[in-house]
């Protein structure tokens, strides 16, 4: 089984942080669903009921847009991932976010936020797979 990405590593996050990024980020999301949410390690916030990862990460977004927009982020573009037109037919995406903050600063501060911490774990049931590219305007 092939490794997945679902957190960023330390070494990453130093390397991001420690560079002198002046101005707006904007961070493409690709992630991968479980076909069902895995709450096992997250019962305090587990739906009722058995749920698609695509359902929790909707639930995800819809707790999580207020805090991007206190947070001065916006969420520029959500949808589908169709196939690769050029690149690796076997690598596929259920979902693509676009979100722009006005700064990393702006960024680590929303990731950071204790009551967005506490609603988090819906992203991580939902996800089986993800990456997430930081992007500056040249």
């Amino acid at each position: 089984m092939a490794k997945s990405y679902i957190e960023p590593t330390e070494a990453a996050a130093i390397k991001l942080f420690s560079q002198d990024i002046k101005g707006p980020v904007v961070m493409l999301n690709m992630i991968r669903f479980h076909e069902t949410a895995d709450y096992s390690n997250l019962p305090e916030i587990a739906p009722e009921n058995p749920t698609t990862g695509a359902e929790a990460y909707e639930i995800y977004m819809k707790e999580t847009l207020p805090f991007l927009g206190k947070s001065g982020g916006e969420l520029l573009f959500s949808g589908r991932a169709l196939d690769y037109f050029i690149g690796p037919e076997a690598e596929q995406w259920d979902h693509v976010l676009l979100v722009k903050q006005n700064s990393l600063a702006d960024f680590m501060a929303f990731a950071s936020n204790g009551d967005y911490l506490k609603i988090v774990g819906h992203r991580t049931a939902a996800t089986a797979d993800s990456r997430l590219l930081p992007l500056l305007s040249v």
